[in-house]
């Protein structure tokens, strides 16, 4: 199954004509802050990390700490730090550094964000809108000595202005070229970005960029995986077209790092790599959500797109019949990164030649090194020869041809990471293989001198005189490929356990923001600064308020809440919703406290009027239980029965606490989650169904089902589970996302090609697995379903080489 290719918005005439006169900026002797020859630059802007309402200071401190962290650590400098949307203007709204709000954020102005920024080396920008400049002369040279200040007295690199806060007047045009203007005396690289704005023919020479496509990148918000089923999220943005002719003076909007955060790297490389526009590498978002183990990639990452940066503002498009979609090589005469995708199932070969056709000119000895999606020596070529690259399913890659020995530090024999290169620090190497393999390594030092080196904690210093070593990896051989299609699902009879498959799968998902997902994926963190930026995050007062998370249910907070959001302007509840509970385990339960505060919360429900509850211990038998509702919820169960799950008919619009006693004392409630945003299943009944079996004799770490429905079935008009030995399990991912109670803008609502994602566990391993396919009352049943098994991370066995430079 290929992908589709994405309708992209075309270039209107207005950039098309900004364009043209951007190529007479020398004869108008007007410069914009760069250039196409102008290498990439780094830049993190604070979007979706808060939202119009704007950062602080203390929040900005304290995410600089963490990029500041990534440069001590890792290396990984960051050019430009944009404190994004509403530190002075907000939507619609034009504000001032000398207003309340400001000083309420800011109560220092930019003055401590700036010395801090300063310290690690990255300039500051912001975002606003182009106008501001009030009605009167006096308004309007406010208005200009205070952006002015921005570039005077805190060196800004960069200006957002965006149409969100409003358009430039007609009647201003001259104002904000002078404004620029003096901007541009103490910035003279100022970078002005141009979001959706109706500048002047004149007005347009100061801009530097213009959004791409008017395409923002926000995962399954603003960006989704567009009529393609896919083994993860980011497919519709790793299908991004290509700038017409490789154009960089654009923004693509960067990578959005805040939610769906599987395969962002493969997203990252393409951002880098591929467009290679002015900014790039481009992060917005929550970067803190990263796993710990993923920091090291970020930093590669950046650091690679350093290193090579003034090479890659020249790049040619490679033969699409040979290469694949989209590929792109960078670089000059003998030195070339190239980029690769495959938008498929299936995995692909692409042969690579060494030559012309890439762009390598001179007649050298090269060296092919693949740095993405993981880091391998492929070998030694000359001009003129070819060889193959793999490039997985649904993934990037990135090559580096350069002359022979010049690649830098690495390792021959087998796969590996290159985790840290920094002075003054022990450089770490993963060294990566499959479970059971044996391979002979040898280090490539790439002139680095060495005292002492070990590997997993032992001795390893033969390595450093050049000398080969046998390393094996743990685990039994993988026998079967870990990524394959295993069946199409053929239609069959409605199942008789349909109603518990749905249930199993709603109550494995939940309502919360797309953020608070991802931290169940991110984990714990070990790094200080990363679980500071994560709080502040979360600590925010506005999230808060948003009552976007479920555990405000069970905070003994009683100035919290769970409610449904109307960020539409009307909620995205499913037949009216259902306010389901799972206690995580059997529970032993004489009283269920539900507790919503006043009659507005209770709505649509009215006080003492009769509401309908259900509980379960198995999601297969209910037992019905009706109370009457009010402001405080008191329901009677039966402590000899445990129970697990509970559905009502319904759900009361906020919730301030649920509670649970056994005998009067307080149950422990760590394990227990809700949701309400799901249809009830008598409103939404199954009418059709498709099924297969399998079993799996070989499941890997980090294996899952992907179950796809190649077609039209209408919005949350199918779902899916599966039965382990009889047993039902849930899918708690799904492409795009299953509804959310939204942190800024709710998820897209799809009406064809969910994907859904059913993680596999080692207790499943040579047991029946039934995967079926439920069709839904009001549904649409003109799709083909079938289930793949794949996995992420690729199942890799790891060992660490240490190494000690010499003083």
């Amino acid at each position: 199954m290929q992908i589709t290719k994405k309708v992209i918005f075309l270039i209107t005439l207005s950039f098309v004509s900004g364009l043209s006169l951007y190529a007479q900026d020398s004869i108008n002797d007007i410069f914009p802050g760069a250039n196409e020859s102008t290498p990439s630059l780094s830049e993190y802007f604070s979007w979706i990390n808060n939202t119009n309402e704007g950062s602080t200071e203390e929040q900005t401190m304290i995410n600089l700490k963490f990029f500041d962290w990534l440069r001590r650590e890792y290396g990984m400098k960051l050019d430009i730090y944009v404190i994004s949307a509403g530190a002075i203007d907000k939507a619609r709204w034009y504000g001032s550094m000398d207003s309340k709000e400001f000083k309420r954020q800011f109560p220092n102005g930019f003055d401590p964000i700036y010395q801090k920024a300063k310290s690690m080396g990255t300039r500051l920008g912001t975002w606003g809108g182009p106008d501001g400049f009030g009605d009167t002369p006096e308004e309007e040279q406010a208005r200009i000595d205070m952006i002015v200040k921005l570039c005077r007295d805190y060196e800004f690199r960069l200006l957002k202005f965006d149409a969100v806060v409003g358009q430039l007047r007609d009647k201003k045009q001259d104002a904000f070229i002078r404004m620029m203007n003096e901007c541009r005396k103490y910035s003279p690289d100022l970078i002005l970005l141009n979001h959706r704005l109706n500048l002047s023919d004149e007005a347009k020479k100061h801009a530097t960029t213009f959004l791409w496509e008017g395409a923002e990148t926000y995962i399954d918000v603003h960006m989704s995986n567009w009529q393609i089923t896919a083994p993860h999220h980011r497919a519709g943005a790793l299908s991004r077209d290509i700038v017409p002719g490789l154009m960089r003076m654009t923004e693509d909007h960067g990578v959005c790092l805040s939610s769906c955060l599987d395969y962002w790297e493969d997203d990252l490389v393409l951002q880098a790599f591929n467009r290679t526009l002015l900014l790039s590498p481009q992060l917005y978002g929550n970067p803190w959500f990263l796993r710990d183990d993923e920091y090291p990639k970020l930093a590669r990452i950046f650091n690679l797109a350093r290193k090579y940066g003034s090479i890659m503002v020249n790049g040619i498009f490679l033969p699409e019949e040979k290469y694949g979609e989209k590929a792109i090589s960078r670089g000059n005469s003998d030195t070339r990164l190239i980029t690769l995708r495959n938008l498929s199932w299936e995995k692909n070969n692409v042969n690579l030649t060494i030559g012309k056709e890439t762009g390598l000119i001179k007649d050298i000895t090269y060296e092919v090194r693949l740095l993405h999606p993981v880091e391998r020596i492929i070998g030694s070529f000359e001009k003129g020869q070819s060889l193959d690259i793999p490039v997985d399913p649904f993934r990037s890659v990135l090559v580096l041809v350069c002359p022979d020995n010049e690649g830098g530090i690495g390792i021959k024999g087998c796969d590996y990471e290159l985790v840290r290169e920094v002075k003054d620090k022990p450089v770490i190497i993963k060294l990566k293989g499959f479970p059971g393999t044996k391979h002979r390594i040898r280090l490539v030092d790439a002139g680095n001198e060495f005292s002492s080196a070990t590997l997993d904690g032992s001795q390893a210093n033969s390595l450093l005189k050049g000398k080969s070593l046998n390393v094996t990896f743990d685990g039994e051989l993988i026998k079967e490929p870990y990524h394959r299609k295993l069946a199409e699902l053929k239609p069959c009879d409605v199942p008789d356990d349909a109603e518990t498959l749905y249930e199993a799968t709603i109550f494995a998902t939940d309502n919360n923001a797309l953020e608070i997902r991802e931290l169940q994926r991110s984990g714990e963190t070990s790094v200080p600064e990363v679980k500071e930026a994560r709080d502040a995050f979360l600590n925010q007062p506005l999230l808060r308020d948003r009552g976007i998370w479920d555990r405000y249910m069970f905070d003994d907070d009683y100035n919290t809440s769970f409610y449904v959001s109307r960020r539409r302007h009307k909620a995205d509840l499913l037949n009216g919703g259902s306010l389901r509970l799972d206690f995580g385990e059997l529970v032993k339960m004489d009283e269920l406290i539900i507790e919503v505060g006043s009659e507005h919360a209770l709505q649509p429900w009215k006080t003492e009027e009769a509401a309908f509850l259900e509980v379960s211990s198995d999601l297969s038998d209910w037992e019905e239980i009706r109370i009457l509702a009010n402001k405080t919820m008191k329901i009677k169960l039966d402590p000899d029965r445990p129970v697990r799950y509970v559905r009502f008919s319904g759900t009361p619009d906020k919730i301030i606490e649920i509670k649970g006693y056994l005998n009067g004392s307080e149950l422990d409630r760590s394990k227990w989650k809700g949701s309400h945003l799901y249809s009830p299943y008598n409103r939404i009944k199954t009418e059709k169904a498709w099924a297969t079996s399998t079993v799996l004799n070989e499941i890997t770490d980090g294996s899952y089902l992907a179950v796809c429905l190649e077609g039209e079935h209408g919005i949350e008009g199918a779902y899916a589970a599966i039965r382990v030995d009889g047993k039902p399990v849930g899918a708690p991912d799904r492409s795009p996302s299953y509804p959310v109670n939204p942190w800024e803008y709710p998820v897209t609502k799809a009406k064809s090609h969910y994907t859904y994602y059913i993680p596999l566990t080692s207790d499943m391993q040579g047991k029946k697995i039934d995967v079926v396919v439920l069709g839904m009352k009001g549904g649409v049943s003109d799709f083909k379903p079938e289930v793949w098994l794949t996995c992420y991370p690729a199942p890799y066995e790891e060992k660490e080489l240490i190494m000690i430079r010499d003083n």
